[in-house]
């Protein structure tokens, strides 16, 4: 059976827990065959980023057209842009993009800042589903995102601004928010105990885009996507790689 192709936009994570890395090894793992379109490189490891180098704005639009001129691409997730060049260049293909999962990222699992909200903005009336974490919801509003209220009210304000369907997630209880169809709905969770957790949200976002290359409907492919999550920061719970948040387990080696 020929596997659904998915596309990854992001930047490139010399440690390989997020990033175009995870991402890759997400849809490796749910059996989907991934392509790539790197904005960025960057030096970084478990304790932060300490350069970054974007990719010309030319060159990003080189590798879309090599990916969509020749492979049939069901659903593509973007993450890193920190250009508002690049962001750009993705816009003015959007038509071109099935099933756009936009994962805002921002700021890196160590505290590093890798793009501003304002070049993300441009991006998220073309997403099918938009990922933000609590943080980045914030950023993305100006206003800190606490409290479960808030990530519901976050969720609708956001959707408004033309995603069809947000997923606030990075709640401490696990709690995640679905706004979709007009309609807030809360996913619990359990929480789970560990500080690898390098990559969650590129991870979860690849896995909604998966999904959704394979026909699921939203509230399924988020579904879905969550359980994976959870199971990878399960396995790679007990991992030692590197002296800060290391990466999940994303071929359930330790499950």
């Amino acid at each position: 059976m020929t596997p659904p192709v998915v596309l990854t936009i992001a930047g490139s994570d010399s440690g390989g827990g997020a990033g175009i890395q995870a991402d890759l090894k997400t849809f490796a793992a749910l059996g989907a065959y991934g392509t790539s379109v790197l904005t960025a490189i960057t030096a970084q490891n478990t304790l932060g980023v300490t350069a970054i180098h974007p990719v010309p704005a030319g060159i990003v639009a080189a590798q879309l057209d090599a990916v969509l001129s020749d492979l049939p691409v069901a659903a593509v997730k973007v993450g890193m842009v920190s250009d508002p060049a690049v962001a750009e260049v993705i816009a003015s293909r959007a038509r071109d993009l099935p099933n756009l999962v936009v994962d805002p990222v921002l700021v890196a699992t160590a505290g590093s800042r890798l793009a501003d909200p304002a070049v993300v903005g441009v991006l998220l009336a073309y997403a099918h589903v938009l990922t933000p974490n609590r943080h980045e919801a914030g950023a993305l509003l100006g206003r800190a995102i606490e409290t479960a209220g808030e990530m519901f009210a976050a969720a609708a304000e956001l959707a408004a601004l033309g995603p069809r369907a947000v997923v606030v997630t990075g709640s401490e209880t696990a709690l995640d928010v679905l706004h979709a169809g007009g309609v807030g709905t809360a996913l619990p969770g359990e929480p789970v105990p560990t500080g690898n957790n390098h990559g969650s949200g590129c991870t979860f976002s690849s896995a909604v885009a998966v999904r959704l290359a394979a026909g699921d409907p939203v509230p399924v492919a988020v579904a879905a996507a969550k359980a994976y999550v959870r199971r990878g920061l399960r396995g790679g719970g007990s991992w030692r790689l590197g002296a800060g948040p290391g990466p999940l387990d994303h071929f359930g080696w330790s499950v």
